[in-house]
C-alpha cells in the first residue's frame, strides 16, 4: 500500500490530506499539528466553533483524546451504518477541534483506506467532509480532484462506503441523536 505510506508521510511532516470514509471523502491531518488543524478549516472556510471529527482505526488510538466515563467503551462499529459519537474531550485536545462544543466528537473507521492511514501514522486523524462549508460533499474521486487536487497535500486514492453518505451523530452520554444518517 504505497499511497498509504506516502499520505502517512505527509501527515506526519505537517500535511492535508484528502481520503475515503464510510460515506465521503474526507480532509484530515494529525490532530495535534494544529497549524494543519487551521489549514483545514481554511480550505473548507469552516467556522471554527462547529468543531471537527476525529476517526480512528481502533479505540486505543483515541488514548488521552477522549476521557469516556470508566468502564464505558464506543460501542464496535458497524460499516452500512456508521456512527459518530461526542464523547467527553481527553487532555490532548485542543480547543479548536471541539470548537464552541464541550464534546469532541470520534468515530472508530471501517473504511479500509482509512484504517490504513491511522495505523500508518498509529494515532487518530481529524477527519471532515472534502467540500466548501454548506457545498454538497465529494462523494466521487473526479469531484474530489477537481476541488481539491491544488490544495491538499495529498489525495488517497481509493472508493467511500459502504454508507451512503454523512454518519449519524449521536451524544455518548444520552444515546440522542444530534444529526440523523444520510439515506
Amino acid at each position: 500500500m504505497k499511497a498509504v505510506w506516502r499520505a502517512a508521510d505527509v501527515l506526519l511532516h505537517g500535511g492535508v490530506i484528502a481520503y475515503p470514509t464510510e460515506g465521503v471523502y474526507g480532509l484530515g491531518c494529525l490532530p495535534d499539528d494544529l497549524d494543519a488543524v487551521k489549514r483545514i478549516l481554511a480550505i473548507k472556510r469552516r467556522d471554527a466553533s462547529k468543531g471537527l471529527i476525529l476517526i480512528a482505526a481502533n479505540a486505543a488510538q483515541l488514548d488521552g483524546w477522549v476521557a469516556l466515563p470508566r468502564g464505558k467503551a464506543l460501542p464496535d462499529p458497524d460499516p452500512e451504518q456508521p456512527v459518530t459519537w461526542l464523547v467527553p474531550p481527553g487532555l490532548r485536545v485542543a480547543p479548536v477541534l471541539c470548537g464552541e462544543h464541550d464534546t469532541i466528537a470520534v468515530r472508530l473507521t471501517t473504511n479500509p483506506v482509512a484504517r490504513s492511514v491511522c495505523d500508518a501514522v498509529d494515532a487518530p486523524l481529524v477527519s471532515t467532509s472534502a467540500n466548501l462549508s454548506g457545498k454538497p460533499t465529494a462523494r466521487n474521486a473526479f469531484v474530489l480532484r477537481r476541488q481539491f487536487a491544488g490544495v491538499v497535500d495529498y489525495i488517497v486514492p481509493g472508493d467511500c462506503g459502504p454508507a451512503s453518505g454523512p454518519s449519524e451523530i449521536r451524544d455518548f452520554t444520552s444515546g440522542r441523536i444530534i444529526r440523523p444518517r444520510a439515506t
